[in-house]
């Protein structure tokens, strides 16, 4: 999980909206917006990174 915006690099929280392709390029919503949910690396659509569970991994 990627800590800041691959186009503005402003600093993305680990529990905050964040958007990703399939290759795991990463955005914030801003610019993802006016990327219009187009990566600019691979073409691939953006969506919203999924959440991870502070707790243990394993159980």
């Amino acid at each position: 999980m990627k800590p800041a915006c691959e186009r503005c690099e402003n600093g993305l929280a680990m529990d905050g909206e964040v958007y990703i392709c399939s290759y795991e390029c990463t955005f914030c919503p801003t610019c993802a917006k006016a990327l219009a949910s187009l990566c600019p690396n691979c073409g691939g659509e953006l969506v919203a990174r999924p959440r991870r569970d502070a707790g243990p991994m394993f159980a």
